[in-house]
């Protein structure tokens, strides 16, 4: 009798529990998107659509310019041959979805895909940080200790660095993630967005994710305020030892850094705005988010190509090249 009364659960009940929690788990989200107008989705795609095919096109222009010319080997187009690949990376985890939403009833996306679009998304964007910090300190070595350029930024040297940025932005990515995918989602379905990021996903967890929110300020955050400060502090150093050299030197270090600033603004601006907050929507997080995904990696080939005469110069050689191949 005892023993009855003792003996645990039958295990046909452990395993209907079981079927009946995954039952309620969430298998799909539903992208709000940027709009619910048919008419407007249309011309969103035939804006977007020619956006990202330009950044395609410009970043791997950038790429192909650097490797054909040789005077651009150098450590500092090494750096942003690397910005052009993010760039690329970047732009495509999140853009091609959203054009194909555009054209669709249902913008729906597996549970797998949102937890890989927010890996890739973070791997993509943490690195492109690490390797904006990278390239201010490659510009303080270049100006301000021009005499030991070479010997400090070896390309052993700079490949340590490209494999350290890279293992920090995979680091800082697996743990967002990791501690999203941990979270029970069984009710809501719809991101408040038009792909998956952290903070709009764990809102629609059935838990209490203040925790996790916290983690994010102070990890995603926090890698963007230091960041940020960091980078303004080199190039404010940089600067002022520009007040000693010469007029041609001065204007071509200060069109680099103008270059480097306005890529740093623009991109870290967006990191600052969404993660250094709590996860509340903001009418703007849609706009800054498409700004920053779309917009962002089609700006940077602009820039440097722009405001770089050694890229022109390496732009118009190319051009001819083909052109005399042609002949």
């Amino acid at each position: 009798m005892y023993w009855v009364l003792l003996t645990p659960s039958p295990p046909e009940t452990r395993m209907d529990k079981a079927v009946t929690l995954n039952q309620t788990m969430v298998r799909e989200f539903i992208l709000v998107g940027l709009s619910s107008n048919p008419t407007m989705q249309r011309v969103l795609f035939m804006v977007f659509l020619p956006l990202y095919l330009l950044t395609l096109a410009g970043n791997i222009l950038v790429l192909v310019t650097i490797v054909h010319d040789r005077q651009l080997h150098s450590p500092m187009y090494f750096f942003l041959s690397n910005l052009s690949f993010i760039d690329i990376c970047h732009a495509s985890v999140t853009v091609p979805k959203m054009l194909v939403d555009f054209l669709s009833a249902e913008k729906t996306i597996s549970f797998g895909g949102c937890v890989a679009q927010m890996f890739f998304l973070h791997l993509f964007t943490c690195t492109e940080i690490f390797l904006l910090t990278v390239m201010a300190y490659d510009r303080y070595v270049a100006i301000c200790r021009p005499l030991q350029y070479l010997t400090i930024m070896s390309r052993r040297v700079c490949l340590q660095l490209t494999g350290v940025l890279w293992l920090g932005g995979t680091v800082h990515s697996l743990a967002l993630t990791s501690m999203t995918i941990k979270l029970p989602y069984c009710g809501p379905r719809e991101v408040d967005n038009f792909f998956c990021d952290v903070p709009p996903v764990i809102k629609l967890a059935c838990t209490d994710t203040y925790v996790i929110e916290v983690l994010i300020v102070s990890n995603s955050g926090l890698i963007s305020v230091v960041c940020f400060v960091v980078l303004v502090v080199s190039y404010g150093v940089i600067l002022t030892s520009l007040r000693s050299r010469l007029s041609m030197g001065k204007r071509k270090a200060l069109s680099t850094c103008a270059a480097h600033l306005t890529v740093v603004t623009l991109f870290l601006g967006h990191c600052i705005f969404i993660y250094s907050r709590p996860s509340t929507s903001l009418a703007e997080d849609k706009v800054v988010s498409v700004f920053f995904t779309a917009i962002t990696p089609l700006l940077n080939p602009i820039i440097y190509t722009l405001r770089n005469e050694d890229m022109k110069r390496a732009l118009n050689k190319l051009m001819g090249g083909k052109v005399d191949a042609e002949k």
